[in-house]
């Protein structure tokens, strides 16, 4: 059975250099400091709105998008290697979006029911056609990234 990828301590437990300062923090902050931060966090997303929708789930209410007050530290040589999956997650979205208010391809193709973009709410008819600057449908995206090992994540 496959074990999480621990981003603070690594695979043999030893701290990982890029956690050294978020480490010696965590260790002079009381719990109940993290966990009053934590319900800050999400009071305040609740209310500006940062939530997501179950698509397909009968009962779908708008949820909490996951949070942690602990941050995933990213390291330079890391990122470099996450960049290229994060800008091509990024530009299939947008090409996908342009097929749709376009020429419609992949509807064509069988690959995507219609219904499921047609019905869906945020489905915008009064984009068919529209010519936007650069292909750019989408300027910001949440990708999940999932790290598998020390050197490998999936985006």
């Amino acid at each position: 059975m496959a074990v999480a990828f621990d981003e603070m301590n690594g695979p043999l437990g030893d701290l990982r250099p890029a956690y050294a300062e978020l480490s010696r923090w965590l260790k002079e902050t009381p719990p109940d400091a993290l966990e009053y931060r934590r319900q800050e966090a999400e009071l305040l997303f609740r209310r500006i709105g940062i939530t997501f929708a179950v698509y397909g789930d009968s009962e779908s209410t708008e949820r909490l998008i996951p949070f942690d007050v602990i941050p995933r530290i990213i390291s330079g040589k890391e990122w470099t290697l996450l960049e290229r999956g994060l800008k091509q997650r990024t530009r299939a979205i947008n090409m996908f979006l342009r097929d749709i208010y376009h020429g419609r391809d992949i509807l064509r193709a069988g690959l995507i029911p219609d219904d499921l973009i047609f019905q869906n709410e945020v489905f915008r008819p009064e984009m068919n056609g529209q010519q936007v600057p650069h292909d750019v449908y989408v300027h910001i995206a949440g990708i999940d990234i999932v790290r598998t090992n020390p050197d490998e994540f999936f985006v």
